[in-house]
């Protein structure tokens, strides 16, 4: 198993427009992605934050060949689509999560 955690912190002043992706394209868009075997796309709440709105697509991998073939592609391609949309708007934070202990 693999884990790749992407996530996207909207500035306020796009933060509709931004929630309206998410429910129109980024759903969509995450349930035809192939290699991915399980997802979540979550809200983030923080006490910390209050210049916009953080958001996590948690991405489960069989592999880590997998993983990395999807940071390579399919990655690029969503952070190109969200750039040319949203500009310095959503800024895109990967983490490569390596579990050393799991049970789902």
């Amino acid at each position: 198993m693999s884990v790749l955690s992407i996530t996207f912190h909207c500035t306020k002043n796009r933060l509709q427009e931004w929630e309206n992706y998410i429910d129109e394209t980024m759903v969509l868009m995450t349930e035809n992605l192939m290699d991915v075997s399980q997802y979540i796309l979550s809200e983030v709440h923080s006490d910390f934050i209050e210049e916009g709105k953080n958001y996590n697509l948690l991405l489960i991998f069989d592999t880590d060949d997998l993983r990395e073939d999807f940071i390579k592609s399919e990655m690029e391609n969503i952070a190109e689509r969200v750039e040319s949309r949203f500009g310095q708007e959503v800024m895109i934070f990967n983490t490569l999560l390596n579990p050393k202990k799991l049970k789902l």
